[in-house]
């Protein structure tokens, strides 16, 4: 069996695995964050992008308990709130991506591939939003009807977006994670 320098690394140095495993998580949480503002061309649709930090969370909590979806919801959301305005947060609806993505894996009501995961994004990206518009419908100041028209808009786009882009971003991560030994292959 062929072995990779970075196995050999780790054979060498079993201490810098942890370190290298999480490192490169917090790295893909980091240009998930950078790039969430960035409007390129091919990836937005009427002024919507796509929701990065959702999909990160999907990718993440596919293959993990509830706990840690939420929190990876959690950290994520607060993230997003400091780069954004603190309300509506987004932490409530990523929390909530994060458990529900963890329980449709546990019910094994999914099979883990592109379609699927794909599919999964889409489902979450219309409940982020649905949270979203949810929020500023408590705080008032602007018309329900305006809010609800505009969220129709928002969570179609949102989800076309995510849905597409989410193998981009899912199947790097997961392979890095199977391969370090932090998920368990289903």
């Amino acid at each position: 069996m062929k072995t990779s320098a970075l196995d050999d690394l780790f054979d060498r140095h079993p201490i810098s695995r942890p370190f290298v495993s999480w490192g490169v998580t917090v790295i893909s949480v980091l240009l998930c964050l950078m790039v969430l503002p960035t409007r390129l061309p091919g990836m937005e649709l009427a002024g919507i992008g796509p929701n990065w930090l959702l999909i990160w969370v999907v990718a993440w909590s596919v293959k993990r308990t509830m706990f840690q979806g939420a929190m990876a919801g959690l950290i994520l959301g607060l993230l997003q709130d400091g780069m954004t305005s603190p309300f509506p947060t987004h932490a409530v609806s990523l929390v909530l991506v994060g458990v529900l993505t963890a329980r449709l894996q546990k019910q094994r009501y999914i099979e883990e591939d592109f379609i699927s995961v794909a599919l999964i994004v889409f489902g979450m990206a219309v409940l982020a939003e649905t949270v979203t518009a949810i929020q500023f419908s408590l705080q008032g100041g602007r018309s329900l009807v305006e809010i609800w028209t505009y969220h129709q808009f928002i969570a179609l786009s949102s989800a076309i977006l995510s849905s597409l882009w989410a193998p981009i971003v899912y199947f790097p991560l997961n392979r890095w994670w199977e391969r370090m030994g932090l998920v368990d292959s289903v």
